[in-house]
């Protein structure tokens, strides 16, 4: 799938917030698989902006609550 990204993400504890939705939940809301949302939240993989926006509008929250780029570049 290509080398890991810097991106990070509140997936796991929004879930779990939201009545603990399951990774399989999220993916069908969205129209992806839950092996993505797996991916996504190991951050392993950096979703497109829309699938980016979708997460956030499932959970109701900005999109820089749901996913972080760090500050400082190495």
């Amino acid at each position: 799938m290509g080398k890991p990204t810097r991106v990070t993400n509140s997936i796991r504890t929004l879930r779990g917030a939201h009545g603990d939705m399951t990774q399989a939940e999220l993916a069908r809301r969205i129209g992806v698989t839950r092996q993505t949302i797996i991916a996504i939240e190991q951050s392993r993989y950096s979703p497109s902006l829309e699938v980016a926006f979708q997460i956030a509008r499932v959970f109701q929250v900005p999109l820089d609550d749901v996913f972080a780029y760090p500050e400082n570049d190495p």
